[in-house]
């Protein structure tokens, strides 16, 4: 895996984890009892706590980077070459 690959597959990784991540913990204002007379959605969270959810992202990417890292790099799964599509080899 080159280090551009590796690049492009970490923040594909991260922008997965972080879609899974954003769910968690939040409290939307109908669920706290605040009435949203100006307007704002109610499905709308309290307090999203995005840092806390971008370094948890940055965490969980990392580990399943580096896993996904290993069993390619120590050959626990081979993947299969990827066919010429102009069939020239």
């Amino acid at each position: 895996m080159t280090i551009t690959t590796g690049v492009a597959i970490y923040l594909t990784l991260w922008w997965v984890v972080l879609f899974a991540v954003l769910p968690l913990g939040t409290v939307t204002h109908a669920e706290a009892g605040i009435d949203k007379r100006d307007g704002g959605d109610p499905g709308a969270p309290v307090d999203p706590k995005l840092k806390r959810k971008f370094l948890t992202t940055t965490w969980v990417s990392a580990v399943i980077f580096v896993i996904l890292w290993a069993v390619l790099h120590f050959g626990l799964i081979q993947l299969p070459p990827i066919a010429d599509p102009y069939g020239a080899g």
